[in-house]
């Protein structure tokens, strides 16, 4: 007798905006919880929302499924296209693709797709996979994940009479050509329109992810010279570092790339290339604040006074930049980069204009672009001022010559050990807003949206830093940074001190 499958908690596959769950055997202590039943599952849950939510039949629907480079991709990818086909509906099958490329498929007219669902899950571990799910709208919000999940709980869907068609189609063909037009367009170069990156030599990483495209479907139609561009086969074991451009290791060998090869610009993406880094032709980092930086100068000189909204973790320096030298308005919210774009389309409606919402992670939405995070996107708006500034004789980080940069910048994360983490977690930050108010050269920030943010005034401290809590972990992220040498060890000294007495709290990393 066939052992019984174990009931599926539903909710704990939300995550966020997302739903991401284990997908392979292999990691121990880590078992599948998102198998192709539970995937055919939710392919009919978004069915059955999406009818409702355009007030349409199930087969009347389009729908386009994609996925990233990972292993389990392309069974879980059968098994939610068939889920949506037994209930009628016209599936896209557009095999490897990126997350932007999803949302793409709902306002392309040659695709027309009522709703689309990319499997993915970023730069987790290869035995992790997820979907998100969009509409011409954007993509899905927590509320709308939820009830998705409500309806797959029972998993009762009236099945049609016979199952919708599937058609193979190319979209990273068509998103990349938008690219590539919107980038001759941008730069309109005098003499060579139709490659205006001739001449430049751009390598880009693409860590055996989804975005091995933008070299061989971007950049060179563009002219661009793009040897010794690496790690753009799609390999779901990522041998080669994590696709993610806040990984440390990840970042080391793009920078070395570039200046291994002499090149002019480094591009890298993580797995679905929702977000991108780029790198000088020094080696240097552009990421993080100096990524927010550059792209908010070139978005400051298109829309002067516009408001620029950034996490919550942006630095001191960054602000100046964005308010002092280039004029703008920074607006610094919370971490999540649907918090950050939700907040920036909040701002228009209100009738404050805001056309950049971006992370430190590398997120970034612009209003051009319907305010979604596209890394490919964005490396392309690097891309049209380095082919201006090029045309200038100037070099494109001649833009961010003026950001001023934290000496010392650290993450500390402090482990909660209660059970109920979010209130404990909630208490502690009171406690600190309490213990600062008798801190001298302490002052807690105003507008602080998340957390408690405190400028630490004190020569040998000459900076801030940041507690709030995780977002989905029990952990209480600790952000310092300094502008003077050991700085940021001295605010840690002095947190700790007020850390040590309290209870259900691991501050070890403090120590380190």
């Amino acid at each position: 007798m066939p052992l019984s499958t174990p009931p599926v908690n539903w909710a704990t596959l939300q995550n966020g905006s997302d739903i991401r769950g284990v997908a392979l055997e292999g990691v121990p202590g880590e078992a599948v919880n998102l198998s192709p039943e539970v995937v055919t599952t939710l392919g009919q849950a978004f069915v059955t929302w999406l009818a409702t939510h355009l007030d349409k039949p199930a087969t009347d629907l389009t729908i386009a499924i994609g996925r990233d480079s990972r292993l389990s991709g392309p069974t879980l990818m059968s098994a939610a296209i068939a889920g949506m086909t037994a209930l009628g509906s016209r599936v896209l099958d557009v095999g490897m693709a990126s997350t932007p490329a999803m949302f793409i498929s709902t306002v392309l007219p040659d695709f027309g797709c009522d709703g689309a669902i990319m499997l993915t899950a970023s730069h987790l571990p290869f035995n992790r996979n997820g979907l998100k799910f969009f509409t011409a709208q954007g993509g899905l919000g927590k509320a709308d994940i939820a009830q998705i999940l409500h309806l797959a709980t029972p998993g009762q869907f009236t099945l049609a009479p016979s199952p919708g068609p599937v058609e193979q189609r190319d979209l990273i063909a068509a998103y990349a050509d938008g690219l590539v037009q919107q980038i001759r367009q941008a730069v309109n170069h005098p003499d060579h329109f139709e490659q205006p990156l001739r001449g430049l030599h751009i390598v880009v990483d693409a860590g055996n992810g989804a975005g091995g495209f933008y070299a061989s479907q971007v950049l060179e139609p563009l002219g661009a010279n793009t040897s010794g561009s690496q790690f753009l086969e799609p390999d779901g074991t990522f041998p080669n570092h994590m696709p993610n451009p806040e990984n440390e290791a990840a970042m080391t060998s793009i920078c070395q790339a570039v200046v291994a090869q002499g090149a002019d610009f480094g591009i890298i993406f993580d797995t679905d290339v929702d977000r991108g880094a780029a790198v000088d032709y020094q080696g240097r980092e552009l990421n993080r604040n100096r990524l927010i930086a550059l792209i908010s100068a070139i978005v400051l000189q298109a829309h002067p006074g516009s408001t620029i909204v950034t996490d919550s973790i942006t630095s001191d320096g960054l602000t100046q930049f964005i308010e002092v030298e280039l004029g703008g308005i920074h607006h610094r919210f919370k971490r999540g980069y649907k918090n950050v774009i939700n907040e920036a389309l909040r701002l228009n409606h209100s009738g404050q204009p805001c056309w950049l919402a971006i992370e430190t992670s590398g997120h970034g939405a612009m209003k051009e672009n319907y305010f979604l995070d596209d890394g490919a996107y964005l490396v392309s708006q690097l891309l049209v001022a380095l082919a201006k500034a090029r045309l200038a004789g100037q070099r494109l980080t001649d833009l961010i010559t003026r950001l001023q940069e934290p000496q010392e910048s650290r993450e500390f994360r402090l482990k909660i050990e209660a059970t109920d983490f979010k209130s404990h977690g909630a208490t502690v930050i009171e406690q600190l807003h309490r213990f600062v108010e008798n801190q001298p050269d302490w002052s807690v920030v105003p507008n602080n949206y998340e957390g408690v943010r405190v400028a630490c005034e004190s020569a040998p401290e000459n900076g801030w830093f940041l507690l709030r809590l995780s977002l989905h972990d029990p952990v209480l992220p600790l952000n310092i940074e300094s502008n003077v040498s050991g700085g940021v060890a001295a605010i840690a000294d002095r947190l700790r001190g007020f850390f040590a007495p309290l209870t259900g709290l691991d501050i070890s990393a403090l120590a380190k």
